[in-house]
């Protein structure tokens, strides 16, 4: 069966989550990822994830090194680990400067050192029960669990967007979460890990290429266009980094267009300026078949898991989020 992830970012509340999982488990999904940013808490849920699944994967995309410590990380990890029967994947990533500031009131300094520095900490306080850390970003004089944790080897997967983050995970992921590729992405990125893969003497093969496709199913290419496109505009507006890599995708006059639009708080602006091309190149959208088919447009690209990310906010966003499960699942293929 063909793999492939559910990511869940935003949208439905988190009882509603947790019927998607066991959804998708019951579909084949492999893996099912939950953000956190404004929705629930993201560890909780997939506690409660893991008491109503017996084989998905469950895990983090992404979890901030900002926003919480990296003992109270480890020890979310080691319980979703433990309740779940190791079939927990630990997400980090460093987040992003506009919201780490403004919405946590937490300093965004050195990202890719935090992160490295975080996973160290992790690793070491789940494997051997205690830890003393004295970083660059991060000092802990110790720090021991009261417990001895059932799953002492977590995955860890790093988000990255350019180079150094994806040299970074090159040597210490075990995985990579990419976010809105094209086709042309998985080939680039293989490259920037086995850098890293080489400087850590590690083999690269190993390391897991993941990516969160934004996901929208509807009657009508039309329709799963328009759907996605408020998304798009706020990404790529709010956020410099996805800016950027849009740019860097191809499309440097619909980035600038939407940053300048979102700067001057004309939203609307801001969506007209999401071409189709855009949403095509960055997506998975159209009608059930359409979409299946750029889902193994994606595995033949060589990412490894694709995971769908469907875009539903309101009343309505569980039964939009089931349609795209269901339509996208292995069993339909």
């Amino acid at each position: 069966m063909s793999r492939i992830g559910i990511a869940v970012s935003g949208g439905p509340n988190p009882a509603d989550i947790i019927d998607l999982v066991v959804l998708a488990e019951s579909l084949g999904y492999e893996s099912a990822w939950i953000a956190e940013g404004h929705g629930g808490d993201q560890f909780a849920v997939l506690a409660a994830c893991a008491t109503r699944t017996s084989r998905i994967r469950l895990g983090t995309s992404i979890s901030s090194v900002f926003v919480r410590t990296a003992p109270t990380i480890a020890m979310a990890a080691s319980t979703v680990a433990d309740l779940s029967g190791g079939r927990f994947i630990l997400g980090l990533g460093s987040s992003h400067k506009a919201q780490v500031g403004p919405e946590h009131g937490m300093v965004y300094s050195k990202p890719l050192t935090r992160t490295r520095e975080t996973v160290a900490i992790v690793r070491e306080l789940i494997r051997e029960g205690r830890v003393s850390f004295q970083g660059e970003t991060i000092r802990i004089e110790n720090f021991d669990l009261s417990y001895t944790p059932r799953c002492r080897d977590i995955p860890v997967y790093l988000s990255a967007v350019f180079q150094k983050g994806i040299a970074l995970c090159g040597e210490i992921g075990d995985g990579i979460i990419l976010t809105r590729s094209t086709l042309r992405t998985a080939a680039q990125v293989r490259m920037h890990l086995a850098e890293g893969a080489r400087a850590a003497g590690r083999a690269a093969a190993q390391i897991v290429v993941t990516s969160l496709l934004p996901t929208s199913v509807g009657d009508t290419r039309a329709a799963a266009l328009a759907a996605l496109r408020p998304g798009i505009a706020f990404y790529c507006g709010f956020f410099p980094r996805y800016n950027r890599m849009m740019a860097e995708h191809g499309f440097s006059t619909e980035a600038g267009a939407i940053a300048d639009a979102w700067a001057r708080g004309d939203r609307e602006a801001a969506e007209r300026a999401v071409s189709d091309e855009m949403i095509d190149a960055t997506s998975v959208s159209g009608t059930p078949d359409q979409c299946r088919a750029q889902i193994e447009a994606y595995r033949r690209s060589g990412i490894d898991v694709p995971i769908i990310s469907p875009f539903a906010r309101g009343a309505d966003a569980k039964r939009r989020f089931e349609a795209a499960i269901r339509a996208c699942a292995p069993a339909a293929s």
